[in-house]
């Protein structure tokens, strides 16, 4: 069981809202759920994908009423797992998405991975996909003596927003290897021009400004780790989900917390605010709205044209794909 907390103040003296987590009818995503699963409207119809290892894609007219399982066609295999973590639709109807991919092969080990960012496109609402190749990567070589039972290092477990200015996309991803220091949730910005184009015009924040390459590029994480991804005692925010809150008029971050053992125990959800993307050092430190619970915390707006990247004063908690709670909002 999980305790939820009624009442979450975040404020400083000059910036302060609150959140509170309140019971809800049920919602139960159908498809297996191991990402942060996308979505977007077409025609008065919304669309989710949902993923783990590769995604499947529902619709329906809402939320509450998703129609069965279909499975995500790609032109290119070359890749084979693809988890679709984030979307966006282009106003004459093109999809484009981003995936968290886990090579094999890595450190002779079944069970350890370095995982990549990559970008597809879409122009049949997701039906089908052409691989626009590999967008975010880390530094430096992967860890084979890593702990935490995955990764041996690696970019991945993220979401993508756009910017309330359409200057810029901005990526909210994990980095998992490196240096203590290097280790944490990162950021990395796009400018929506080169949304056709995207590798090589990726780039990370680091040290106040966006300058390192996304592929192999240095960075300053957000929310550094304290325990090392590579230790037995991982201490560490992951999986950042962000949505652009529109009652708030701020930019709503949701993490899992890991500590302290291996295995990625999950400690509890936690919740940050922004209100401007392009500087990223300003994300408020994140305060607890759950204890345990499962991964991949994200929200989902009810309303027509609401998704997990744009929502309203209170929209739906899904952890783990399903939903027994709403976030309400109070600024």
């Amino acid at each position: 069981m999980v305790r939820i907390l009624p009442l979450i103040l975040t404020a400083s003296f000059a910036f302060a809202q609150s959140v509170s987590v309140e019971p809800a009818e049920q919602i139960a995503l159908s498809g297996a759920v191991d990402s942060n699963s996308p979505s977007f409207w077409w025609n008065n119809k919304l669309y989710l994908f949902t993923s783990s290892g590769m995604p499947v894609r529902f619709d329906g007219n809402d939320i509450k009423r998703l129609g069965s399982a279909r499975a995500v066609m790609f032109y290119d295999y070359g890749r084979v797992t693809k988890w679709i973590e984030s979307v966006w639709q282009d106003t004459d109807g093109t999809v484009y998405g981003w995936y968290h991919h886990e090579p094999g092969g890595i450190c002779n080990a079944p069970y350890l991975t370095a995982p990549k960012i990559g970008a597809v496109v879409s122009y049949d609402h997701g039906a089908t996909f052409y691989d626009l190749g590999i967008i975010l990567s880390s530094a430096g070589t992967p860890n084979c003596a890593s702990k935490n039972g995955y990764f041996a290092g690696g970019n991945g477990d993220f979401s993508v927003v756009l910017g309330q200015d359409q200057k810029y996309f901005y990526f909210y991803f994990d980095n998992y290897g490196g240096d203590l220091s290097r280790q944490g949730v990162a950021t990395a910005r796009m400018a929506i021009e080169d949304v056709k184009n995207p590798v090589g015009n990726v780039w990370k924040y680091f040290n106040d400004d966006w300058t390192e390459p996304g592929l192999g590029g240095d960075l300053t994480p957000i929310f550094q780790a304290v325990g090392g991804w590579d230790t037995e005692s991982t201490d560490s925010y992951w999986g950042p989900s962000v949505h652009y809150n529109r009652f708030l008029g701020k930019f709503v971050m949701l993490l899992n917390h890991s500590c302290c053992t291996t295995g990625w125990p999950q400690e509890g959800i936690y919740i940050s605010y922004l209100s401007n993307p392009n500087k990223p050092n300003y994300w408020r430190s994140p305060v607890k709205i759950m204890d345990g619970g499962d991964w991949y915390p994200q929200v989902m707006g009810e309303g027509v044209g609401d998704t997990d990247t744009v929502a309203g004063e209170s929209p739906r908690l899904f952890v783990g794909g399903e939903s027994r709670w709403r976030l309400v909002f109070s600024k």
